[in-house]
């Protein structure tokens, strides 16, 4: 199993030998993710973590832009949760089968503006063998200022075009969601939502123009790469997320306890996973926890109805996450992202902002059209195991404290997607 010191000696050996612009094997928590004081029941922040910094360089022709790394790519994910045939033990320089179809559409949710949003995907798509997406099936929209409540956004004409100077890591974040629920679900139309700020009554805005977006395209998917602190009131806004036609996803976090909206009984909580590679051949071994991942049980919202059957491990509470996926930074995946540092700027990334829109993509590939985010829960509470395959190695929370374990935990919920079965 790889280890962070291989990882390190890895990166800096390989880089140095390819001439490349040298690169820290160091996990970077961009500002964008960083939690204020204050922000709580405010503002939001990304769940993104950088390893190392951008890479630039000669790149390869396809596959990883880089040679001499093992950090998953389209299709090494669709390798190991299985939506294409096993082959060559999963390694990312060697397979090249991606994920096909999807259908309906995606929103994503993010703050700020990327204006290089569609060029980037493109040639992401092109550089790893997806299928590209046309102008027609992708589309920005700005999302007007929420005012001063949070949710009190209805049907608002379009905003302004939000300030480009985000926080740094606010133009990543928005790369990763776009490539990788597009790499998903290639066939979906892709909305990507920009909200003017971090603050709820803007990004809450934001979610209710994407809902209106993706009901009105025949349903789908809103994925939320964004959350907080839990506060008294959140409550209040759960209402927000129950437009029809729509199932909402958002990042469990990147640290211990849970955040909102992942908490909301109306949204699936997406948490986090290690995928372990061996470092000498490449081939993907098995699947742990993220010992960063966020989880836990809330404060404020009571355990719904679909979380019956483990109402022996949270209680009266709602538990998150409800699934997961690969989070870890070292063993995240490549997403480009020119606003900064220009053409060729790659970045290595992982956080639970990659597991959201991640899992939202295999939804709508597997066609799972349900009429609501409670009705998607149900669903995936009846029959977890038919679905998910269960993360029984590893710990997480509060002092790592939580093992793994069969069935539902905190730190990975029912588990990753098995295939599109569930």
């Amino acid at each position: 199993m790889r280890t962070l010191l291989a990882v390190a000696l890895i990166l800096a050996c390989a880089i140095f030998a390819a001439g490349q612009t040298a690169v820290s094997p160091t996990v970077i928590t961009p500002a964008s993710s960083i939690a204020n004081p204050g922000d709580v029941g405010v503002r939001a922040h990304t769940n993104i973590k950088i390893l190392g910094g951008p890479m630039t360089g000669p790149l390869e022709v396809s596959g990883p832009p880089f040679p001499g790394f093992y950090f998953e790519t389209p299709a090494s994910l669709a390798c190991i949760y299985g939506f294409q045939p096993r082959s060559a033990g999963c390694n990312p320089n060697v397979v090249s089968s991606n994920p096909t179809g999807g259908s309906k559409a995606i929103a994503i949710v993010a703050p700020f503006d990327d204006p290089n949003a569609y060029s980037d995907l493109q040639t992401f798509s092109a550089q790893f063998g997806v299928e590209p997406i046309t102008p027609s099936s992708f589309q920005v929209i700005y999302a007007p200022f929420g005012g001063l409540t949070p949710g009190s956004c209805t049907t608002p004409p379009p905003g302004p075009e939000p300030p480009n100077a985000g926080p740094y890591g606010a133009d990543v974040e928005e790369a990763l969601d776009i490539e990788y629920s597009h790499s998903m679900a290639p066939s979906a139309t892709l909305y990507l939502v920009e909200a003017q700020s971090f603050f709820y009554s803007d990004l809450l805005c934001a979610v209710t123009v994407a809902s209106n977006l993706v009901a009105a395209a025949g349903g789908g998917e809103v994925s939320m790469g964004w959350g907080g602190g839990e506060f008294p009131g959140e409550t209040a806004f759960d209402p927000v997320f129950t437009t029809k036609s729509v199932v909402y996803f958002a990042s469990a976090g990147d640290g211990p306890g849970v955040l909102w909206p992942s908490a909301s009984p109306n949204v699936v909580s997406a948490g986090g996973t290690t995928l372990s590679t061996n470092a000498s051949t490449g081939a993907f071994e098995y699947e742990n926890t993220w010992q960063d991942a966020g989880g836990g049980l809330s404060l404020y919202e009571p355990r719904p109805s679909y979380q019956d059957r483990i109402s022996a491990i949270v209680g009266t509470q709602r538990g998150t996450p409800d699934v997961a996926a690969d989070a870890d930074p070292y063993t995240g995946v490549w997403v480009l992202d020119t606003l900064v540092y220009g053409p060729g700027t790659w970045y290595i990334v992982g956080g639970t902002s990659l597991s959201s829109p991640l899992v939202a993509g295999i939804v709508n590939t597997a066609g799972s059209f349900s009429a609501s985010s409670y009705a998607e829960l149900s669903k995936i509470y009846s029959d977890p195991v038919a679905g998910f395959i269960g993360i029984v190695s590893g710990n997480c929370g509060l002092y790592i404290g939580t093992s793994a374990r069969r069935g539902w935990d905190i730190c990975t919920g029912w588990g990753s997607p098995r295939g599109y079965s569930g």
